[in-house]
């Protein structure tokens, strides 16, 4: 049996390493989303599946999961945010595992789209899976392009969105509540993002009735350092050298 709560624990550690060493920010997005990165990487099958990070400011989770299934080495993982490495803050598509740039938001699930229809088209196995924000949700690019997929019945799509109420100036809500409208047509679904069986289990409901896949994650930001949890400064903010020490001590329990 997968232990995905040491697949996370050891993610977020790693993260946290890579971010302080580098000064860069998003380190509340990261820890947020590990729970859900630590099952996406082991259901994805990176030889015929595609994998597109829309959220690209969680680029750091996704490099440590490629360098955890042999994709990357040590040395680029540990580059991260370094003089002249191109594992840089936000998902770019430098390797063939990163097949879409990230970061820019609305711009993830319209490349992913065009992914899933292609292989639709060429008939080719293997699922196209999106990570987004739930900030992204307020783009129009992103309701185009599920009325594309939902029309073209793309049930090799599965999107799941990182529901933890902020965005980089406050809350979701109070700027544009993205959850007014329905995605019709596909198969949508809530689940604790934090709950890995949940997680798994709601997985498995893909590929069914024709229709792409909407999995909303409900995360808490922060989760697993007590004082970055719900605390949107920690959406930019560069860690000090007192926070990496007390959010190591933390997640080593």
């Amino acid at each position: 049996m997968t232990d995905y709560k040491t697949i996370a624990r050891e993610s977020r550690l790693k993260i946290l390493d890579l971010v302080f060493r580098a000064q860069t920010s998003h380190i509340g997005s990261l820890m947020g989303c590990a729970d859900i990165f630590a099952v996406l990487s082991e259901k994805i099958d990176w030889d015929k599946d595609k994998f597109v990070l829309s959220a690209g400011w969680k680029a750091a989770l996704l490099y440590y999961h490629l360098w955890r299934k042999g994709r990357i080495t040590l040395e680029e993982l540990d580059s991260y945010c370094q003089d002249g490495s191109p594992f840089i803050g936000l998902a770019e598509p430098i390797i063939p595992d990163i097949p879409i740039a990230g970061g820019s938001m609305g711009l993830g699930l319209p490349g992913a789209v065009g992914l899933a229809l292609a292989k639709k088209i060429k008939g080719e196995e293997g699922t196209v899976y999106v990570l987004m924000s739930d900030g992204e949700l307020q783009i129009g690019t992103t309701w185009e392009s599920a009325l594309i997929a939902s029309q073209h019945k793309l049930d090799n799509l599965v999107v799941v969105v990182d529901v933890n109420g902020f965005q980089a100036m406050g809350e979701t809500k109070d700027i544009l509540d993205p959850f007014l409208t329905d995605w019709n047509g596909w198969n949508e679904c809530w689940v604790d993002g934090h709950n890995y069986s949940a997680i798994v289990t709601t997985l498995r409901f893909q590929n069914e009735d024709n229709k792409p896949s909407l999995i909303l994650a409900n995360t808490i930001k922060g989760k697993g350092v007590s004082f970055m949890e719900n605390n949107n400064l920690y959406h930019y903010k560069q860690l000090s050298e007192d926070e990496y020490n007390r959010a190591k001590q933390e997640l080593h329990g």
